[in-house]
């Protein structure tokens, strides 16, 4: 398997807490929605985008506008995860983006020795409306320089 550093263009370390879980210790299958979108966020941060700042200045934020997931393996209480987040096709009003939650390490295995393991697959759709009306509009195209 190839190194995740080598395939993916942001990557988020997060921990599954309890809260994270049902009552049998797995990740409850929305949250890695919620993983998904803290990459996003954080992606977004890291080319020196924030959502606040977008909808303060340009007047408008990125939204999902589709979502698939494919669900591989289960993560559960305490493992760490990495999730990624690759834009595949930045277009005049919308993002493609790739989105993969690995198992890094957990409780039950040296964190050293053990391999990522690929839990969820996301294909994911964001689209980018006005702040007010929340109507789809084009991104600006200082925003779409800062994400190529």
């Amino acid at each position: 398997m190839p190194d995740i550093a080598d395939t993916v263009a942001f990557q988020l370390a997060v921990r599954v807490y309890w809260e994270d879980t049902d009552a049998g210790g797995i990740v409850y299958h929305a949250n890695y929605v919620n993983f998904m979108e803290r990459a996003r966020t954080e992606w977004l941060r890291s080319l020196g985008l924030s959502q606040s700042v977008l909808q303060r200045e340009h007047g408008g934020i990125f939204v999902v506008s589709s979502i698939a997931l494919r669900y591989l393996q289960a993560a559960r209480l305490d493992d760490l995860l990495t999730v990624t987040a690759c834009a595949q096709a930045v277009k005049g009003a919308s993002i493609a983006m790739q989105q993969l939650v690995y198992r890094s390490s957990s409780e039950d295995t040296d964190a050293d020795s053990a391999a990522p393991v690929l839990l969820c697959e996301g294909a994911v759709k964001v689209g980018w409306v006005d702040s007010q009306s929340l109507r789809p509009g084009r991104i600006p195209e200082s925003v779409l320089k800062q994400l190529s």
